[in-house]
């Protein structure tokens, strides 16, 4: 069988975001949404999924490209005065694996975030982190101590066939190849420990090497090579204008992957294929 579960990433960024998540969820094929504890419009975010409970809601880790959830003066070494984390996710990756001095503040801001999720009434299927950070070996260390405490047992690994991708998007390939390098090596790193805490994971990740361009085009070619068992396939959805994801995201083709999650089309052929769309819990959408 052939199981496909769909995700929004960055589920509280800004108001665009979150009504493109809500839209995906009601009209299209949405079953999951992934939300930033620190962003600004996080309350509007738990308003939606309070008032939607069919969405199934995980922790989007911020540690990068972002807002802390402790104060500045909790987490000084990781943050700036305003409470921001470093926009270079490269920097910011050596320092978190080679400052040990680090660990402490990363564990308290990590813990803090699935908190402030948790106290909000929203119960976390799963984790998975901004630009991956949560495959970070620093920070999958701190995790594999959290999530059993926190009863969280569905996890993002980034493992996506670049063979698969480059087969209808030629674009970025240098880069791709890179990133496949990277992410296969965390993934591996990181799926013995998830299998000795009993959590579990997609075993393909799709989003991975074509982030921010998941057009309908795109995902109606990729669909007929899904491979049997679980497949993720993540999104940015928005609705513009927007200036936090103009912002942040400026070349993400956000409406574009809000108009593939809500497709007829792509639909039409996940039935057709007898592909399953549901949830971290097995809820089908369709």
């Amino acid at each position: 069988m052939k199981q496909l579960i769909i995700t929004s990433d960055d589920f509280g960024l800004s108001s665009g975001v979150n009504r493109a998540v809500e839209q995906a969820w009601k009209n299209g094929l949405l079953t999951v949404a992934s939300i930033m504890p620190g962003a600004a419009a996080f309350n509007e975010a738990v308003k939606i999924a309070r008032r939607n409970p069919g969405l199934q809601v995980g922790l989007h880790l911020t540690l990068v490209q972002g807002r802390s959830v402790l104060p500045p003066i909790e987490s000084p070494e990781l943050v700036d005065a305003q409470g921001n984390f470093s926009d270079n996710p490269v920097s910011a990756g050596f320092r978190y694996f080679f400052d040990r001095g680090l660990y402490c503040q990363l564990k308290r801001e990590i813990e803090a975030q699935i908190k402030k999720v948790l106290d909000a009434g929203i119960e976390l299927s799963h984790i998975d982190g901004h630009l991956n950070i949560h495959l970070h070996p620093t920070v999958f260390r701190i995790l594999a101590e959290l999530m059993p405490r926190y009863g969280i047992t569905t996890f993002r690994l980034a493992r996506e066939r670049i063979s698969h991708n480059l087969r209808f998007d030629r674009e970025r390939k240098f880069g791709k190849a890179l990133e496949n390098l990277i992410f296969g090596f965390l993934t591996d790193h990181a799926r013995p420990e998830l299998d000795r805490l009993g959590i579990s994971y997609a075993s393909e990740v799709k989003g991975v090497l074509n982030s921010g361009r998941m057009t309908e085009g795109y995902i109606l070619n990729i669909i007929d090579g899904l491979q049997e068992g679980l497949t993720e396939m993540y999104f940015h959805p928005g609705i513009l204008p927007d200036a936090e994801i103009s912002r942040c995201m400026p070349k993400y083709r956000h409406q574009e992957e809000l108009a593939a999650i809500t497709s007829p089309a792509v639909r039409g052929r996940l039935q057709e294929l007898q592909v399953r769309v549901q949830n971290y819990r097995g809820e089908v959408k369709c």
